[in-house]
């Protein structure tokens, strides 16, 4: 399958569902584990935060060499955004799916930077790294403002996720 044109393709159908085509299992697993962090942590759409902790709950090989990197355990990590981010009086039932209309703006534009940033790197399917990645360099980063709050730059976190990137087996 040609890698399509990036100008012309969009990581979502126009019905609003995720194209699954462009996702590697890894990351499509990470998308689903964050639907059920968002609903553990009472949100009613997914965030990035969710995103993130989707990435921790299944880790490849390259989240892992990365937590590794920062001398991290990720089920820790995991559970300290869990608590960080858990709303006591939020939606305990919110229904949630990988559909547009479920996801912020900010996860929207995630998903869509990972897109362009797999397309860059010669991929047709964004991988868990490429999640990580533009989530660490996305404006704003709620995320790499958690880090860098305990003393670790989101330049830090990025060129540690750069070099677990190319260590890891491709997904």
């Amino acid at each position: 399958m040609p890698i399509p044109d990036d100008t012309a393709s969009d990581i979502f159908l126009p019905d609003g569902r995720i194209c699954g085509e462009y996702l590697s299992a890894t990351s499509l697993a990470a998308l689903h584990e964050s639907l059920k962090q968002a609903r553990e942590t009472h949100w009613d759409s997914v965030r990035s935060p969710h995103v993130f902790m989707g990435l921790l709950a299944n880790p490849d090989a390259g989240i892992r060499n990365w937590g590794q990197r920062l001398d991290e355990d990720l089920s820790h990590m995991l559970g300290q955004f869990q608590e960080l981010f858990r709303q006591e009086d939020g939606d305990k039932d919110a229904v949630l799916m990988l559909n547009r209309e479920f996801l912020s703006d900010n996860v929207i534009r995630l998903l869509r930077d990972s897109y362009q940033r797999a397309i860059a790197n010669d991929r047709r399917q964004i991988s868990a790294m490429d999640l990580l990645i533009s989530m660490l360099t996305a404006p704003n980063s709620i995320v790499a403002e958690c880090f860098e709050r305990i003393g670790i730059t989101a330049a830090k976190l990025t060129e540690l996720a750069v070099i677990a990137e190319h260590q890891a087996p491709p997904t």
